[in-house]
């Protein structure tokens, strides 16, 4: 095997090392258990590791990750981690996190067939059509790029704020809160979008506040 296959073992163990150093009782107490505050929805992107671009450590975030930091309704892999962070972690908050210059949003712009991941990128695109007279009225296409970034995360948002699982959590304990961040690579700081979902009552009549989300990319209490 070539040497940086045996390098990521060799740093494990210098990782390790430096944390008993700083704390001894690092590792015993982190294998009680977890009790993460957040849930970390975000793009597979190897530019974008929840910990690190937060300054959090182990046990902090839960995370769930896909090409596009996507909530799919019919993906039982998200819903699986999502119903665990919910309903047994308890976490007070789900962030879903973009970055600009996401391969998955710009792929999802064209009409280039890459394989199976064009089944994925189809349901980027149904956010491209809720959105399309927005963003076919920017003409630059970098500046198109980074819009649909930013409403491609406003929008899972507001898919996960549809979720019965987060519905019947807000119903019970007024909680998680969801929010919507871009994370930008070439200056490695977070764009909060202000929107967060934190509602805690009326659930059923949720939808009307659907334009009050994506016009106004507000708070909605």
């Amino acid at each position: 095997m070539d040497r940086y296959y045996y390098q990521l073992l060799e740093n494990n163990v210098k990782v390790a090392q430096k944390r008993v150093a700083d704390d001894p009782d690092y590792f015993r107490n982190l294998a009680k258990g977890q009790q993460p505050k957040v849930l970390w929805i975000g793009c597979s992107d190897s530019r974008l590791p929840a910990n690190e671009v937060t300054g959090t450590r182990q046990g902090e975030i839960f995370v769930h990750r896909n090409i596009a930091n996507m909530v799919v309704h019919s993906d039982m892999n998200m819903l699986s981690v999502l119903d665990y962070a919910v309903n047994v972690l308890k976490v007070d908050h789900v962030i879903v996190c973009g970055h600009y210059g996401c391969g998955g949003v710009e792929a999802a712009m064209g009409n280039k067939h890459y394989g199976l991941i064009d089944n994925w990128l189809r349901h980027i695109k149904d956010v491209y059509r809720l959105y399309q007279d927005e963003l076919d009225g920017i003409e630059d296409r970098e500046l198109r790029l980074q819009r649909f970034v930013e409403v491609n995360v406003i929008e899972q948002v507001f898919d996960l704020s549809k979720t019965s699982i987060i519905q019947n959590s807000w119903e019970k304990r007024k909680a998680p809160h969801i929010h919507g961040w871009v994370y930008e690579l070439s200056t490695g700081l977070i764009k909060d979008l202000q929107v967060t979902v934190r509602l805690d009552k009326d659930l059923d009549q949720i939808e009307e506040f659907e334009p009050l989300l994506i016009s106004k990319k507000g708070v909605v209490e």
